[in-house]
């Protein structure tokens, strides 16, 4: 038997739960943070979550706080959900809501929690090198993603996978996730587990700077944080005193001075920790547009002894 509910979230990630949901509940309100300018013309764009509602025909609240927000709370206490879904909504749930729900505020999280607690785990995930990851349906608490785990679900991180790629995946099964959720709670048949502290793993929210290659780090672990932080901050070093983005690398077996350049039959490899090196096999220099390693040696030259960062 189907029961109300609210649904808050905001990024495309939150976009096929709140479809599932839709399917299988009553979704009585859709809140969603306000419109925002975006791009280079800072024209004011709906959030996914917003614009997939509306497609929905689902009412919509855009409050820009929450915590003591008076006309949110009338709202809420109006619908009286059964649950209150949370996916990626961007604040901090106040206690009085985490109250309001008999079954809580459940929220889908992208990670296989404990580890990666935090606002960016499938980026962290993967520049971390981890090969499995998941999603997490837990009952929020008044700690940041350290409420009880409801139910858990395993995905493996294929080796061409970036964050980009993998969060449409972890989204689709996330949103499953959360129907067996609910259905496990309307039948009694969860048993909340608490999260073991001592295995945490932060997943905080990403800096510009982040990006930054340090090639003092291996080869594999410059790939897994190329990979791990697109499309943003992506991947960035130096060369000849300007900026550079790298956009494809692998790791190569070249012995190469850590940082140098090494310019091969047309290819290029750098230099990295641990005896490591990386081939670059695609590159932007600052101004430019997106280039092979091949054309970046023809156009460039480099010479033995360049190096990149510097």
């Amino acid at each position: 038997m189907a029961f109300d509910l609210v649904f808050c979230g905001t990024p495309q990630f939150a976009v096929p739960t709140l479809r599932k949901v839709v399917e299988t509940f009553n979704a009585r309100l859709v809140v969603t943070q306000p419109d925002r300018p975006k791009g280079r013309g800072l024209e004011v764009v709906a959030s996914p979550v917003k614009q997939a509602a509306e497609k929905l025909g689902l009412p919509i609240y855009q409050p820009e706080k929450i915590k003591q927000n008076e006309e949110l709370r009338a709202k809420l206490e109006a619908v009286h959900p059964k649950a209150i879904i949370v996916v990626g909504y961007g604040r901090i749930i106040p206690p009085w809501m985490l109250q309001l729900p008999e079954y809580g505020n459940i929220n889908l999280h992208a990670s296989l929690l404990p580890k990666y607690r935090g606002a960016a785990p499938i980026q962290w995930a993967i520049a971390s090198g981890e090969t499995v990851t998941g999603v997490t349906t837990m009952r929020i608490d008044e700690g940041l993603d350290t409420g009880d785990i409801l139910l858990q679900k395993e995905m493996a991180i294929p080796s061409e996978d970036t964050a980009e790629t993998l969060s449409p995946k972890l989204a689709v099964m996330g949103a499953d996730l959360i129907i067996e959720t609910l259905r496990g709670l309307q039948a009694g048949a969860l048993r909340p587990q608490k999260q073991d502290n001592a295995r945490t793993t932060p997943a905080p929210v990403l800096k510009k700077e982040d990006g930054r290659i340090d090639f003092g780090r291996s080869a594999r672990e410059i790939c897994n944080r190329l990979r791990g932080f697109q499309p943003w901050p992506g991947a960035f070093t130096s060369f000849r005193g300007r900026g550079l983005n790298i956009t494809a690398v692998k790791t190569a077996s070249e012995q190469v001075p850590q940082g140098e350049l090494l310019v091969r039959n047309g290819q290029l490899f750098v230099g990295c920790g641990n005896d490591s090196a990386i081939e670059v096999l695609e590159l932007q220099p600052e101004g430019k547009r997106r280039m092979s390693a091949r054309n970046f040696v023809h156009g460039y030259r480099p010479q033995i002894g360049e190096r990149f960062g510097e």
